[in-house]
């Protein structure tokens, strides 16, 4: 069995980036929301080339940066699941999957749906036990995992939607609902950042104490929780 691997750094990436894609969506909301009153405008009078040109310039910069920053979060959030699933296989010696799984599951069709989920359950329950075993009283919950997988397969849904709108649109009106359902998917996302940065920050924790049993390191388990802290997140309670 091999020794587990840090995976703070890679915590703190992904919940960093996944705090931006929640800016992102905040201010994507309301570009929306300015080419919804546009469009209510074109509908029942004139409109200038000027203001339509300025619309799709700053719809064209926030999907530009929205799209950059949604990937690179889930890059960081992907080496963050791979490497913590990677250390619960040295530590049970008997996970599920493969770590390659950790990642991989989220590209295959029809697995996508439910594989994903799967492993972060396992990643928490079985650190949960392990947690039990060392003598930690740590509240890893599970209760929330349900509420985070069914809005991330919403949101890709609405996306799915949102795709096709925007490729159909040959007129004010669908143009309208297209920017509709954009406004949707903000609002869905954000609370699908919030709990994401739950989840990782969560298990983040988990990870450190289970470390800090492995190797009574407890200086580096508390520069770990610092780093945390130092991005607005209060431990668990």
């Amino acid at each position: 069995m091999n020794p587990t691997k840090p995976n703070v750094q890679r915590a703190k990436m992904a919940i960093v980036l996944i705090w931006a894609v929640l800016v992102a969506e905040v201010l994507a909301f309301f570009s929306s929301y300015l080419q919804y009153d546009l469009l209510q405008a074109a509908s029942s009078g004139f409109i200038s080339e000027e203001a339509a040109a300025a619309n799709d310039a700053r719809e064209q910069a926030m999907g530009g940066i929205y799209f950059l920053l949604f990937v690179g979060s889930g890059f960081a959030f992907l080496l963050w699941f791979r490497r913590a699933y990677y250390n619960l296989q040295q530590r049970t010696g008997n996970a599920s999957f493969t770590d390659g799984w950790a990642v991989g599951s989220w590209f295959v069709p029809i697995l996508c749906l439910f594989r994903p989920y799967q492993i972060m359950r396992e990643l928490y329950q079985d650190s949960r036990m392990l947690l039990t075993k060392t003598g930690h009283e740590f509240p890893l919950k599970t209760t929330y995992l349900g509420s985070w997988w069914a809005l991330w397969i919403f949101s890709n849904f609405l996306g799915q939607i949102l795709m096709r709108s925007y490729l159909n649109t040959e007129s004010v009106d669908e143009l309208t609902n297209a920017t509709i359902a954009s406004m949707l998917g903000n609002v869905v996302g954000i609370p699908l950042a919030l709990i994401t940065i739950k989840v990782i920050k969560d298990y983040a924790r988990a990870e450190r104490l289970l470390y800090e049993s492995e190797t009574g390191d407890n200086e580096i388990a508390e520069s770990s929780e610092e780093d945390f802290t130092g991005f607005g997140l209060s431990p668990v309670s």
